[in-house]
């Protein structure tokens, strides 16, 4: 056990395929850390022994935790054997997922690595959200709305665009139509059936400081109605009493990052089919995460 703190480490990340899922963990596990300074090493695709060796070596010269996802047994072992060597820590974060499932399927794994990403059905569905999403942002071709798996309204930078690629990402086809003073709902929205139409608010204090910044950003003047707080009290009113009339789930996202407020989202959409999303290991509506 250390009887010290340490604020700056060294991490490697190795993976068999593009490093996402092992990013993302790691990412999650060092904020809940403070004070730290992290130096980051990627190995993504690392699928030969001579690869594993230069892994090995870059640990070597910058000693710290070993973080991997490598499916090939003897691939990692030579990795493992590696770092005892060296005596650093290594962490095979799929194996306790891989184990269980096993146990509880009777079934052995694959141990392909990539796998999770070969072109299927999956990712193709993951391209097309995202065409869908490029087609259909911020109120563009409204006659394709009915199309959409879930349409987000809502007034200007309430984060409607990037939650709408987050949710691509997904495997779901989601549209944005903002809501401009003055004008009125568009009507294709009024007649939208099938897709989930979601309402997007938040605080008009928070959404004059995020408009300042654009506006800031695009180097305007900031004495417009756009940034005004009364104006923007009234237009956040107007918004709310449209998602109110037509019963629409609000999302506030004042205080949510857009993975948030797309989880949220998901979880309506899992709500709304009756509880639950079969996703195949083959295809799924919604598509899953990325892997390793």
């Amino acid at each position: 056990m250390r009887l010290y703190a340490m604020k700056r480490f060294h991490i490697h990340l190795v993976s068999d395929a593009t490093g996402e899922t092992i990013n993302s963990v790691a990412r999650a596990a060092i904020a809940q850390f403070e004070d730290l300074e992290v130096v980051e090493h990627f190995w993504s695709l690392v699928r030969s022994e001579r690869q594993i060796d230069n892994v090995i070596a870059g640990v070597e010269t910058n000693p710290g935790v070993v973080l991997f996802t490598l499916v090939d047994r003897v691939i990692r072992e030579r990795l493992e054997n590696g770092c005892q060597r060296l005596q650093v820590p290594t962490v095979a974060l799929l194996d306790p997922v891989i184990t269980v499932l096993s146990s509880y399927l009777g079934m052995e794994s694959h141990g392909e690595p990539g796998r999770q990403h070969m072109l299927d059905a999956e990712y193709f569905g993951r391209i097309d959200a995202m065409h869908f999403v490029l087609t259909h942002d911020d109120g563009q071709s409204l006659q394709g709305l009915n199309d959409a798996d879930v349409v987000l309204v809502g007034v200007s930078r309430t984060s409607k665009t990037p939650t709408c690629f987050y949710l691509a990402n997904r495997g779901v086809k989601a549209a944005n139509v903002p809501l401009v003073p003055g004008c009125p709902l568009p009507a294709e929205v009024e007649r939208l059936n099938d897709p989930l139409v979601v309402g997007l608010t938040t605080t008009p204090e928070r959404l004059v400081e995020v408009r300042r910044n654009r506006l800031r950003v695009l180097n305007r003047g900031d004495e417009t109605d756009y940034v005004d707080l009364e104006q923007v009290r009234d237009e956040v009113r107007a918004a709310l009493r449209i998602y109110a009339k037509h019963e629409w789930p609000v999302i506030d996202v004042t205080r949510r990052s857009v993975e948030e407020t797309a989880a949220e989202i998901h979880q309506h959409l899992v709500d709304r089919i009756g509880g639950e999303v079969v996703v195949s290991t083959r295809i799924g509506k919604y598509g899953a995460e990325p892997g390793a």
